[in-house]
């Protein structure tokens, strides 16, 4: 790993610690963390199992579910903090950074600027397996690990994404953390109802 991105492994591990999982992986944003989530589970694989959301959410999450390959249910869930992407163990806990919320699965956190830690942009994926740890770590950063090797040595084996985390915003989440922990929750009613959206039928 190179040493500008020491501060992202560094911030990975404080948030980490903070909401207690065994690990947590940094992505560009939320949104990308929840459809990186649902393709390694292949949601698309099955098209019979559909993603279960409450009406009240943020429109890009239903589209995340689309983009995985599957599609919205649409369900009256009153939630504070976070949810889950019903059946699936993935949680979109954008609104939320509370210490010790991690309680299984795959939790998604949002650091955009009306969030817990507002560093602008960016989100992480929290979770106790190291498995999906290393495979979201490959797949943010067009399939490679982040290592000294130059880029005609490393010989990628799968497709990936250009989803990583600057150094900066990893910085500025690090100071805001350690500095002043968040103590903002979200909730439903913070959010429209997006199942209106003719967008979800065709």
């Amino acid at each position: 790993m190179s040493q500008a991105y020491a501060v992202v492994a560094a911030f990975e591990g404080a948030v980490a610690r903070h909401v207690g999982a065994e690990h947590a992986v940094a992505l560009d944003n939320c949104t990308n963390a929840l459809e990186m989530c649902l393709r390694y589970l292949k949601v698309g694989d099955r098209p019979d199992v559909k993603v279960r959301l409450p009406r009240h959410t943020f429109l890009s999450v239903p589209m995340a579910v689309m983009h995985a390959g599957a599609r919205p249910e649409f369900v009256n869930h009153e939630w504070v903090g976070q949810y889950r992407l019903d059946p699936y163990m993935v949680w979109d806990s954008a609104a939320q950074l509370e210490p010790g919320s991690y309680q299984g699965g795959l939790m998604c956190l949002s650091f955009q600027f009306k969030k817990p830690i507002p560093i602008g942009k960016g989100g992480m994926v929290c979770t106790g397996s190291s498995q999906v740890a290393d495979w979201l770590r490959r797949a943010r950063y067009l399939g490679r690990r982040q290592s000294p090797f130059p880029y005609p040595l490393e010989r990628v084996t799968e497709l990936g994404w250009n989803r990583t985390m600057t150094p900066e915003q990893a910085a500025r989440g690090l100071t805001l953390l350690e500095l002043a922990p968040p103590t903002k929750v979200g909730s439903w009613k913070d959010y429209p109802d997006v199942s209106v959206c003719p967008v979800w039928t065709k």
